[in-house]
């Protein structure tokens, strides 16, 4: 556990569009574990999209209306925290770059950058919270999302973290930084290219004998359990906040809850 400074930082949980619309056990898992680093957490509940899909599709104008709606709701908060490195990435790199420097929005945009954070390194990084009295016998291993990896340097401290809990071993899979396949709406434009990467990283998953698989977005791992679905492979998909949080023995990401 941290060690809580006083008086407690007061962030915003992003909880972004998939783990509100399809995993919410990821959003309580991230509110349960910046509680127990000695946070205030408010989920405010007009939050929206980040815009990632705007910018992936190439409408700027769209991606930056919601930029000013979501700086104008997040500015507030001490920190944002962000269960998702592709989302925290379209805060802190994207969002600055939407507004030219001479407008105002770009000042706001470059303050709500600094105080982005995605949530396993604000963890690790920020308030030196570890997990305690944690176990699960069983073997993992790690996917570093495309995002979370280039964007906010995300890679050691899942793993530091996960360390902490007793019985799980991490083998780390053949090219575990290589794209899983997805890429926000890639795997709509490109499914035939998607398919293929994909399933070069579904079979380095399988070639490590791992139970599980984990990482830190939520459109990487529905890709990945999809594939591996499809494909027999009983590896069992989680978001690493879920185990930190003490939910790895519930329904993983694909499994009825």
């Amino acid at each position: 556990m941290s060690t809580p400074t006083s008086p407690a930082p007061r962030v915003a949980l992003f909880a972004t569009c998939l783990v509100d619309a399809l995993r919410p056990a990821i959003g309580f898992s991230a509110l349960e574990l910046l509680e127990q680093a000695g946070c205030t957490v408010e989920i405010p509940p007009t939050q929206t999209c980040c815009g990632q899909p705007a910018l992936n599709s190439g409408d700027q104008a769209g991606a930056a209306a919601l930029a000013r709606r979501n700086i104008a709701l997040l500015e507030g908060f001490d920190a944002i925290i962000i269960p998702s490195g592709s989302c925290a990435g379209t805060l802190r790199s994207h969002y600055p770059e939407l507004f030219p420097p001479t407008s105002p929005w770009h000042a706001r945009a470059q303050s709500l950058a600094a105080k982005t954070f995605e949530l396993l390194s604000y963890l690790h990084d920020i308030r030196h919270w570890r997990p305690q009295n944690l176990a699960l016998p069983a073997s993992c291993t790690y996917h570093d999302s495309c995002s979370g990896l280039r964007e906010l340097g995300v890679k050691h401290q899942p793993r530091a973290l996960l360390a902490g809990i007793a019985g799980l071993t991490l083998t780390e899979m053949p090219e575990a930084e290589t794209c899983c396949g997805f890429g926000g709406t890639f795997c709509v434009k490109y499914p035939a290219i998607s398919t293929a990467i994909v399933s070069e990283k579904t079979a380095n998953i399988a070639a490590t004998g791992a139970d599980l698989l984990l990482g830190g977005d939520l459109g990487c791992l529905m890709n990945m359990a999809g594939r591996l679905h499809r494909q027999g492979v009983p590896v069992r998909a989680f978001h690493a906040a879920e185990l930190l949080a003490g939910r790895g023995h519930g329904p993983a990401i694909g499994e009825p809850e």
